[in-house]
């Protein structure tokens, strides 16, 4: 089975960041996603798409350093769906995009913000190369457990 999100769009706002009772950290922030496309008559049509987007621990750190509004940014993660109840007691469904890495890629205008700079979750302080790049911004590796490793033959994929 395959869970996989890859966005390329303009943050929203600033990402909220919040310092949980254990420790861990998480930031949250919106990314826009444009269709352009042409209609019958040759007339520019676009379709804003938002996201909600999730990155825990060290992404969060850097997210809340680096990430702004308006700044172009490349997600890669997965879709994560949850359910609350809100202060009048109806219940609100929400998809995520849980990023497990991200690349700062400009800003919106086009403006300073296009250096190519990306932060490392592995280098703290951020930390840059000759060319003043540094890696993508990359959660840390996770091994599944046994349990959680299928065998492939027992899927009904058609292919």
């Amino acid at each position: 089975m395959v869970n996989k999100v890859i966005l390329l769009g303009n943050v929203g706002q600033d990402p909220e960041v919040r310092r949980l009772d254990s420790g861990a950290v998480v930031a949250r922030f919106s990314l826009a996603t444009n269709e352009r496309w042409k209609d019958k008559e040759g007339n520019p049509q676009t379709n804003t798409e938002w996201h909600n987007v999730v990155v825990w621990r060290q992404l969060a750190e850097i997210a809340e350093k680096y990430v702004k509004k308006g700044r172009q940014l490349y997600v890669e993660g997965k879709l994560s769906h949850r359910k609350y109840t809100d202060a009048n007691g109806v219940e609100k469904y929400v998809t995520d995009v849980v990023a497990n890495n991200f690349q700062l890629l400009g800003s919106r205008d086009g403006g300073s913000g296009g250096s190519g700079f990306m932060p490392s979750a592995a280098d703290e302080p951020a930390k840059t190369n000759n060319n003043g790049s540094a890696p993508m911004a990359t959660a840390p590796a996770t091994t599944p457990k046994p349990e959680e490793v299928t065998d492939a033959a027992g899927d009904d994929l058609p292919f």
